[in-house]
This record gives structure tokens, sequence and C-alpha cells, in this order.
């Protein structure tokens, strides 16, 4: 077992909150039920059964992909956000609640276990204190108090994502044990949450890849936790996680480039200061020029993704990016973890 920063979940394997607290097997055992589900799209194993999405910011495919695997498999979705007459909520265990929040997650969690058999999160995090937001306290306060499953439907992390992810690079290379894997920092006008960026350090690690992580400086290097784990899977492995800010040295030789935005966590709570670094930054696009010092690499984005700033359309559009099946995918991967939540 990886020595990793103690999480604050009770039973990680009856939830899906992380990839990092399932074995490599049986997550590619997702992936190949995902395939079967991308071959035959139906299913009974939610016949009769409804998982609730709470949805405490926006999606667009995460909240349509969970409510068709949900039909898919025969079961229903009930949709909840704050614009929707949801309840202010707490989520700090012995909070005096004289604040906007009126309900507490562990009625919310409670009451919602009653009425549905999986429940789903997104919540991001305040942007103010990532000290405060690394805990997760939204997360971990519904898994801690449902009598049901929770599904992370990104928080600080994104699993759900990892495995479509992996799922389309896997269906591009076949093995991706000792492929260089680059992730790659890219400029958005706006400070980002890193839940994606982590996410696919920890995978590409947990999937025998050689991982290189490409930012501007060291403010932008990932949270400690994330380094860890990562950096623990890479050495079962036999490969490693290099931290670069030369773009000609990470791109050289890879074999999968994947772009993604995030806020530098020195700055965070405070991204007046950081714009003016971030800025100067616009130069780390993914285009084509920088692709062509690539072993002919596969490249993707999770989506949304700002065309012309994180990457240049003739890369986004050209035969290499396997965006769109990546997308796709988060429907076959969210019904086979659903199914497997549902038989646990």
């Amino acid at each position: 077992m990886n020595q990793r920063e103690p999480d604050t979940t009770l039973v990680a394997i009856r939830h899906f909150l992380n990839t990092y607290d399932w074995s490599r097997p049986d997550l590619q055992a997702l992936i190949d039920e995902a395939n079967a589900f991308k071959l035959s799209p139906y299913g009974e194993t939610m016949r009769g059964k409804t998982i609730a999405l709470l949805f405490l910011n926006n999606s667009l495919r995460t909240r349509t992909s969970f409510d068709v695997g949900a039909r898919q498999l025969g079961g229903h979705a009930v949709v909840l956000t704050p614009s929707g007459g949801m309840w202010p909520l707490e989520f700090e265990d012995g909070a005096v609640m004289l604040g906007d929040a009126e309900e507490h997650a562990q009625e919310a969690a409670k009451v919602l276990s009653r009425y549905c058999d999986l429940i789903g999160i997104r919540a991001f995090p305040k942007f103010e204190d990532w000290e405060q937001d690394r805990k997760d306290e939204i997360l971990n306060s519904f898994a801690k108090h449902s009598d049901v499953p929770v599904i992370n439907m990104e928080t600080i992390t994104h699993p759900c994502q990892e495995l479509a992810h992996v799922m389309a690079l896997q269906d591009r290379l076949g093995d991706l044990d000792g492929k260089k894997y680059v992730l790659t920092w890219s400029y958005h006008p706006k400070p980002l949450n890193t839940a994606v960026a982590n996410s696919a350090l920890v995978v590409a690690a947990k999937f025998g890849m050689d991982v290189t992580l490409l930012c501007p400086s060291e403010d932008y290097v990932l949270d400690d936790r994330y380094m860890k784990i990562a950096s623990a899977d890479a050495e079962a492995h036999g490969q490693g996680i290099t931290v670069t800010h030369d773009v000609a040295e990470a791109y050289t030789g890879a074999d999968v480039v994947y772009a993604k935005s995030w806020g530098a966590i020195p700055y965070f709570g405070r991204w007046d200061e950081e714009k003016e670094v971030r800025d100067s930054f616009q130069h780390f696009m993914v285009d084509a020029p920088k692709m062509s010092l690539t072993n002919d690499a596969v490249v993707s984005h999770c989506l949304p993704m700002r065309r012309n700033v994180i990457m240049s359309d003739d890369v986004f559009d050209g035969p290499n990016c396997v965006a769109y099946p990546e997308a796709e995918n988060r429907l076959h991967v969210q019904k086979a973890i659903m199914s497997e939540l549902l038989r646990s």
C-alpha cells in the first residue's frame, strides 16, 4: 500500500471519492465494464433505483452523463441545485448554525439515503483558503453521514474524469506502462480549480506512465498531497514524476499531452496578485509547434476549454485529439461506477 497523507473518509471502497483509494486492478475492472457499456449501452443494474445528484456548481457533461447513464441502467436521477430550491447547507461538524445555512449535511445525507440508493456530489473549492478547501469538507461530510454510496462528481479531485481519460488513452495507445505523459499547465484568464490536474497526475502514475508535470514556475506545482501520492505510485511501477518549467524538454518525445489550467496555490485567495504572474505565461498554449516535438502524441482536455487560449484550433480539431471520446467515456465509466457501488 502506498504511503500517503491519511484520508478523512471512513470506508473508501464503499464510496467513489478518489481513485487513489482504489487499486489499479479495481479501476481497470471499472474501465473494462465501461467498454462493455460502450458496446451495449443499456442494462438493469439500476432498475428501481435512484441517484440524487447534488450540483453546487455548474455542469454540462457531468450532469447530462449521470442523468442519461442512470436512465440507461433502468434508474432515475434527481438533480438538486441551490437555484432549484435546495436549502443552504452547513458542513462543519459541531457548527452553531446562526449563519445562512438552514440544514446540516448530516440531516441532508441521512434523509437522501432514505429516498435514494446513491448520492453524487459536485462542490468546487471556495478559492479563499487552500488549507480549508483541501479538507474537501462537503464531499467528506456526505460520505461520513450517508448510508448509501457517495460519488465524487468533482470537488478538489475529479475521479470520474480520470477513468474517462484513461479509457480514451487505452483505446488509442493500448498498454500505457512506460508511456511519456505530459500534464501541462495552460493559460486561462481566470484562476481555476486544481481538481482535474490533481486527478490526471495521480491516475497517470497509477497506470504506470512516466509523468512530466510542466508548469510555468514552482508556484504552479500541485498540492504536496497529490505529488506524494503520484510519486509513490510512479515508483511502484518503476517510473517517476518529473517537474519542469522547460516547454521543449517536456514536449520532446511525449506520447500523451494533457492540457489544463489551474491557479497557483501560493496565491490562493489573492487572485489579483496572481493575475499579473499568470498573464505572463500565455505562451504555454498547446499548439502545433510544441506538438511537433512529441512522439506523435495523443492530446486531450477535460472540457470546457477556451479555444486558442488553452489549445489552438488546429491541434484540438486534429486527428490526435481525443477530447470528444474522453467526454463520451464519462457516460460509460459512470454507469460502471454506479453499477459497482450498487453491487457492493
